[in-house]
């Protein structure tokens, strides 16, 4: 069983099914005075059909010219008019024994996937920096191309930088500065065009294992190198469970702040925040994520942004089976227990009837960057997690090895996913079916009254220690000197809604959170103090917007401030000096926010 058949997906203008890329070369340079790529890509397309069109996407883009074949005989193109989040259809006349296509271009400051920095935002302070981010459909900012998720392709690439600066991509990469600044990749892997990634910046690598290691500005290399510490086994841990790693090398680069995920699961190089790097690796999990990828995304892929939680929700299930076979299952009963509350915040917020609280979405209409919410994350783990305590962990281990495998490098929709575990896990058993609700949890809304409940030991000595406090306990009397970043965020969480300023500050006095170095803390802190009045907080709070881009923490706590006694001019006054230091996923969420 193969799944061949071509998926339509509404947001792309290509046509695959009658012509598709199967290889790119991208020669280009890098100009920062100018906020511009600029250079040439070449295509390598198959034409299934003997069409005479070739059809790319392109938004924000300056075509110059284009030609076909080896000899680039010029030919004509036609831009469509620019539809919004789409950008417009790159028509290309061709013939139907064409298997040749260069694109002269350059991208324009508009073009939403690249992130320039000045030196002022970065941790050295002395060079330039950009980034790319082309998930979901923002890759047709930055090269003209087929961006759908559903559609692979190899490329190579050689990029031009200043001298001082090193490049990395999502292909093979260098560890050491080039003396010309010209560097030359490879990705002998297909992937889609949401994974095609660039990053450029005063680089140094440090490595970790064999085929790890990490990537970082000068200054902020060893505590990443320290935090990152434990990727070789984490890469171990996942083979083990689900067979080999196809990618050759997991590396990481830590960002500067303004980058607006967590992490970015680019094949070889994971992009990632450096509001990770707590100081204490509590928070690799988020690198057991990016790594989970590798199969559940980057290997198996959902066919369009309607099918996202197939590439999230298997990916924080194979997280928290990878954290687990690391730190045990306490560790990952606390992750399940947060991710579980924060499915239901998630739900409150969409509204249960939303459709949006699906996990097949319908987004057809809308800029797919609408459908990444936590529900893809949480209830498609849910859900995973239901199938395996139905129908037994050893089963669903060797099924999911198998899936993996089996359509390693192809993309996969929803209705298949569904037609093919039905048959292969559950061999078409209606009274095992009948048990896990299939149709309910992915187009259902809210949340099955079947979802499994964890259950916590840590969490209870927290829940102990907290209701201690709340009956007049001191803060000092509280034994956390074993509690992770997960405890803590836990017993901040389950605070009463409104305390007092007093004990708020009792709180202050002895945990310091407001200088904690840990965002995940911060942010939750920061929430609890707005709400309570407690407004000393304010000049770390505005402190922390200007210097963090990731929205994640933005959009909680500009929400916060805009419910607050400060309001929304407040929220305004610090939005129009942090903004420029803001990728366009996180600016595009907010502007609406703060019109």
């Amino acid at each position: 069983m193969q799944n061949d058949k071509i998926t339509l997906d509404p947001h792309t203008y290509a046509k695959p099914g009658e012509v598709v890329i199967t290889h790119s070369e991208l020669d280009i340079q890098i100009d920062f005075k100018k906020s511009i790529i600029s250079g040439k890509v070449i295509h390598t397309i198959y034409n299934k059909t003997g069409t005479d069109k070739l059809t790319l996407d392109s938004k924000d883009i300056i075509i110059e010219k284009i030609t076909t074949g080896n000899d680039e005989k010029e030919t004509t193109f036609l831009l469509t008019d620019p539809q919004p989040f789409k950008g417009s259809a790159l028509e290309i006349d061709i013939k139907k024994d064409t298997n040749i296509v260069t694109i002269y271009y350059q991208t324009t400051p508009q073009s939403a996937a690249l992130q320039w920095l000045k030196p002022v935002q970065t941790a050295g302070g002395k060079h330039p920096f950009l980034f790319t981010q082309s998930e979901a459909i923002l890759a047709r900012t930055w090269v003209p191309c087929q961006d759908s998720p559903g559609i692979r392709f190899t490329y190579n690439a050689k990029v031009k930088v200043p001298e001082n600066l090193m490049a990395v991509m999502s292909a093979s990469n260098p560890t050491q500065k080039t003396s010309d600044g010209v560097y030359s990749f490879s990705m002998k892997q297909p992937i889609p065009s949401y994974l095609l990634a660039l990053a450029v910046g005063d680089l140094v690598y440090h490595p970790i294992g064999k085929r790890t290691g990490v990537y970082a500005e000068p200054s902020e290399i060893e505590k990443a190198a320290y935090e990152f510490a434990d990727m070789e086994k984490m890469v171990i841990a996942a083979e083990e469970l689900y067979g080999a790693y196809r990618w050759d090398q997991f590396d990481v680069i830590v960002l500067p702040p303004s980058f607006p995920f967590g992490g970015m699961e680019n094949p070889r190089i994971t992009f990632a925040t450096p509001t990770v790097l707590a100081g204490d690796r509590s928070l690799v999990n988020l690198v057991a994520h990016e790594l989970a990828h590798s199969w559940s995304g980057n290997l198996v892929t959902n066919a369009t942004w309607n099918d996202f939680w197939l590439n999230e929700g298997f990916t924080v299930y194979f997280e928290r089976r990878i954290m687990e076979k690391l730190e045990g299952t306490s560790y990952s009963d606390m992750l399940k227990v947060l991710g579980y509350q924060d499915m239901v915040q998630t739900i409150i917020q969409l509204g249960k009837e939303s459709e949006d609280t699906h996990l097949k979405l319908n987004l057809a209409k809308r800029d797919p960057d609408d459908g990444m919410t936590l529900i893809a994350y949480e209830k498609g783990f849910f859900l995973l997690l239901l199938i395996e305590k139905t129908i037994g962990r050893e089963r669903w281990d060797i099924f999911l090895k198998e899936y993996f495998s089996r359509f390693a490098f192809t993309s996969m929709n929803t209705e298949f996913f569904i037609s093919y575990i039905e048959k292969e896990l559950f061999n078409n058993d209606e009274e095992l079916l009948n048990k896990v609700y299939m149709n309910q949890w992915i187009y259902g809304h809210g949340l099955p009254d079947n979802c499994p409940m964890i259950v916590s030991e840590r969490f209870q000595t927290v829940e102990k220690c907290l209701n201690d406090w709340v009956k007049g306990k001191s803060a000092r009397e509280i034994i956390t000197d074993k509690w992770t970043t997960h405890e803590w965020l836990h017993f901040l969480r389950m605070l009463p809604d409104r305390i007092s300023k007093e004990r708020i500050k009792e709180l202050e006095d002895t945990f310091h959170f407001t200088k904690s170095g840990n965002a995940e803390i911060l942010c939750v802190w920061f929430q609890i103090a707005i709400r309570n009045k407690y407004n000393n907080v304010l000049p770390e709070l505005e402190s922390f917007l200007m210097r963090v881009g990731r929205r994640k923490f933005l959009v909680p706590l500009y929400s916060a401030i805009i419910n607050s006694e400060a309001g929304i001019e407040y929220a305004k006054k610090i939005y129009s000096k942090a903004r420029q230091n803001y990728h366009f996923v996180s600016t595009n969420t907010l502007d609406e926010k703060l019109k």
